[in-house]
């Protein structure tokens, strides 16, 4: 771990953050749209994975977009940061492998992929890519989305009983035909859900990148 300073925090919803770190262990480091941080939630070896939205190597300085929900230390630690807090952070390091995309590019997940949309937004494998987002507030997202330059995603309401995937599902196989590559991310089951579809489409492997970021009752995914 080691430590960053919090040189800004930008409030841009009830539950989502913009996030400035600056540290000279942030200079001169090589990092890639789709790889995270670990930062270190205070207590024991507690840490919590962002995917940066940004990284300037000669100032030291990595842009994240965080988003509070429940009551975890994630989201305790996300709601309380300030301008000049210090806190211990890990890597860059690999985590979704974009290698071999194609484009048009197809980003499906929900509220934990919007930082990972947006650091893809710039980057030569997910050219314009299009965005398709499950969301539990849509009303509460969709500006958040405006803010960061995503406006044109396509955002579903979350439903208890996942019916809201079918649409899901409807969407990327109509944009499957079209020979687009896609990147699965967010909630492990929703991510199974589509893949399978895609899969029972006859959509390649090879066409397909996938990355949970969390579960149901579970923690520890990054």
């Amino acid at each position: 771990m080691r430590p960053a300073r919090v040189a800004a925090v930008e409030t841009l919803s009830p539950h989502f953050r913009l996030v400035d770190l600056e540290s000279e262990a942030l200079r001169n480091v090589a990092w890639t749209a789709g790889q995270k941080v670990q930062v270190s939630m205070g207590s024991g070896l507690s840490a919590r994975t962002y995917t940066p939205i940004s990284w300037d190597a000669d100032s030291g300085r990595t842009r994240m977009l965080t988003f509070a929900h429940g009551d975890g230390p994630g989201s305790r630690w996300a709601s309380g940061l300030r301008e000049g807090d210090i806190c211990q952070f890990f890597g860059p390091r690999r985590s979704l492998d974009l290698s071999g995309l194609e484009s048009p590019v197809v980003l499906f997940g929900d509220e934990t992929s919007f930082g990972l949309a947006a650091a893809l937004r710039d980057s030569p494998q997910a050219d314009a890519a299009i965005h398709v987002f499950e969301a539990s507030d849509v009303a509460e997202s969709r500006p958040v989305l405006e803010a960061i330059g995503l406006g044109q995603a396509t955002l579903m309401e979350r439903t208890a009983d996942d019916a809201h995937l079918a649409a899901a599902e409807t969407e990327v196989l109509r944009l499957a035909a079209s020979g687009a590559h896609f990147i699965l991310t967010g909630k492990a089951s929703s991510i199974q859900r589509v893949s399978r579809a895609l899969k029972a489409a006859g959509v390649a492997s090879s066409r397909v990148k996938t990355k949970a970021y969390w579960a149901q009752g579970k923690i520890g995914l990054d």
